[in-house]
C-alpha cells in the first residue's frame, strides 16, 4: 500500500497487461524500447517516461499505438539504470529521489538516442511526447534542439521562469481540470505568458 501519512499524489492508474511489440535495444550508455512502423517510414517520436520508468507497460503501449501510425517510436531509459519511483513511495522522499533524475538533464541521453534513430532507423523528422515527468523533460528538449519538428507535454509542470517560453518549434501543453500538483492558477500563468511570446514572435 502507498504510505498513508505522505501518499503520492502521481497515480499509477491501471497497470496493463502488456508484453509489447516492440523490442529493447542498447543505445550507447542506455537501453531503449523501439517499435517500427508497419511500412517504412522517415518519421520518429522520442516517448519519454514518467516517474514509474521506461519498462512500465502503459508506456510501451502508447509508443506502439504511435508507431502504429506510422512512425518510428523509442522509449529511452532516461533514469539511466537507476530504479524508476515505486507506487508505494513514501512522498516525503520523492524530492531527495529526483535530486538524480532531473528532466533537465538529459541533453546526453537526447543525443544518443537522436543519433540512433538517424544512423540505425532513418529517421529525418523527430517529435518527442513525455508524459509527468517526462512532460518536463518533453518541455526541455523543444526548448533545447531545434531539429525536433513537433513536441507533446502531457502534465509537464512548468517552473515559474522566463526561459520556460524558448520553444524552437511547436509544442503542445495537455493539463487536467484538477490538479494538485499544476494547480490551473499555474496553468493560466503559463498561457497568459505564451501569448505574450507568441505576439512578440509573429509581430
Amino acid at each position: 500500500m502507498a504510505n498513508e501519512a505522505h501518499p503520492c499524489p502521481c497515480d499509477i492508474g491501471h497497470r496493463l497487461e502488456y508484453g509489447g511489440m516492440g523490442q529493447e535495444v542498447q543505445v550507447e550508455h542506455i537501453k531503449a524500447y523501439v517499435t517500427k512502423a508497419p511500412f517504412h517510414t522517415d518519421k520518429a517520436v522520442i516517448v519519454i517516461q514518467d516517474i514509474f520508468g521506461w519498462q512500465l507497460p502503459n508506456t510501451r503501449y502508447m509508443a506502439d499505438l504511435i508507431a502504429g501510425n506510422g512512425y518510428t517510436t523509442i522509449v529511452p531509459d532516461f533514469f539511466v539504470g537507476q530504479e524508476p519511483w515505486h507506487p508505494s513511495g513514501d512522498w516525503s522522499t520523492f524530492p531527495e529521489w529526483l535530486k538524480t533524475r532531473d528532466a533537465r538533464k538529459i541533453d546526453k541521453e537526447v543525443d544518443a538516442v537522436l543519433t540512433y534513430l538517424q544512423r540505425q532507423c532513418g529517421a529525418r523528422r523527430v517529435g518527442v511526447v513525455g508524459f509527468c515527468w517526462g512532460g518536463v523533460a518533453a518541455h526541455h528538449v523543444m526548448m533545447t534542439y531545434p531539429g525536433l519538428r513537433a513536441g507533446v507535454s502531457v502534465y509537464g509542470i512548468v517552473k515559474d521562469s522566463e526561459d520556460v517560453h524558448n520553444l524552437k518549434n511547436p509544442t503542445l501543453f495537455i493539463f487536467a481540470e484538477n490538479d494538485a500538483v499544476i494547480p490551473l492558477e499555474q496553468v493560466s500563468w503559463h498561457l497568459s505568458s505564451f501569448h505574450f511570446f507568441f505576439e512578440d514572435l509573429f509581430i
